[in-house]
């Protein structure tokens, strides 16, 4: 029990403050403010986008819960049954 008492101890002696520190904000001009305003407007429109086809994904999904379609059991397969395509080496 000692030991514990003296760890609670030096854990509470050493916490320091944090020294303030000083922000300052610079205003910006023309090409900078025309550039930051550009990027939140794509990063929205992007944003929107993503969304949107989301939504699009979900009532498909949903339709097709409600047509009772079953999910297909063979497996998809990068590589189609038969001989392979003979390739010519690119020089």
């Amino acid at each position: 029990m000692r030991m514990l008492r003296h760890l609670l101890l030096v854990e509470m002696e050493t916490r320091d403050e944090k020294a303030p520190v000083e922000v300052r904000i610079a205003p910006l001009s023309g090409r900078e403010l025309v550039t930051e305003v550009a990027g939140g407007v794509g990063r929205a429109l992007g944003l929107t986008l993503f969304w949107g086809l989301e939504i699009i994904r979900d009532a498909y999904f949903r339709i097709l819960d409600r047509m009772n379609v079953r999910p297909r059991h063979k497996r998809a397969s990068a590589f189609p049954p038969g001989q392979p395509r003979k390739r010519t080496p690119a020089a």
